[in-house]
């Protein structure tokens, strides 16, 4: 008798303009391995050529984990050389850029653990909306880790220097509260209502310009840059698009209707 296929860690579904990607390794709550990272890095790069995706979100598999950090347990088969750490964090740097990179809105759906690397996929993500029991925390000063420079960049965009020190220094979990207050996270919401608040949430994202929202996006990703590195022309590029758009005509041609508009990213 043949064993069954062992189950996928990552999945992807797609819903209308939604597109999903899944954690799914939930008998260790969610921890990344090697494999995990690169299909992770692929999903993004397959979604990046759907021109129907408006959305992207994020989420875990079960009820006790977004991501629960690395899986240690695949350190000695992962990063038992010189060469082997290097391709690891090769493959999770291409991913991490695959996700922050994205052109279109990303979210992060979390319940239960938020740790580590499944912090670090948070923050490449545009918005987070966690349950009310949520965690999140950087444990590396408890492991004795360097933390490299872009992943503390990312933290830093959303939370500021002082909130970075505190969650790095500190090296404990904060609640969803804590997180609320930090800015760390968009919203919170009971644990019941999590996936159909984010699924109203991603709805209502994929039903507006999508030109303007890629537009949105590119200009406040330019000005998270340092001023000399900015690209002027591409936000002024990106902006531009939307006023010679037919979205554009529709969108008025909506509002003076008094409908709804449909727009079509053209």
């Amino acid at each position: 008798m043949n064993e069954l296929a062992a189950p996928k860690k990552v999945l992807s579904r797609k819903e209308g303009g939604v597109g999903y990607v899944v954690f799914n390794n939930p008998e260790r709550h969610n921890a990344m391995s090697l494999d995990m990272w690169a299909e992770t890095g692929r999903i993004m790069d397959e979604f990046k050529t759907d021109d129907s995706l408006r959305v992207v979100v994020l989420t875990g598999a079960g009820t006790k984990a977004f991501v629960s950090g690395a899986d240690i347990s695949r350190f000695g088969a992962e990063r038992s050389s010189e060469a082997a750490v290097a391709h690891y964090n090769e493959t999770v740097d291409k991913a991490s850029h695959a996700l922050h990179a994205y052109p279109k809105p990303t979210i992060a759906m979390i319940r239960g653990y938020c740790i580590g690397g499944g912090l670090g996929i948070a923050m490449c993500c545009d918005l987070r909306i966690a349950t009310d029991n949520a965690t999140f925390a950087v444990p590396a000063a408890k492991l004795g880790l360097g933390y490299g420079h872009t992943g503390v960049k990312r933290l830093l965009d959303v939370v500021g220097p002082s909130f970075t020190k505190e969650i790095f220094y500190t090296a404990r979990q904060f609640t969803a509260e804590e997180a609320k207050v930090m800015g760390l996270i968009n919203r919170v919401v009971p644990d019941a209502e999590l996936e159909s608040y984010v699924k109203k949430y991603a709805e209502t994202i994929a039903g507006n310009a999508p030109l303007t929202i890629k537009a949105l996006k590119n200009v406040v990703g330019e000005l998270l840059k340092d001023e000399s590195k900015r690209d002027v022309a591409s936000m002024e590029d990106t902006v531009n698009a939307c006023f010679r758009s037919k979205d554009y005509i529709e969108g008025r041609d909506a509002f003076m209707q008094k409908r709804k508009p449909v727009f079509t990213g053209t």
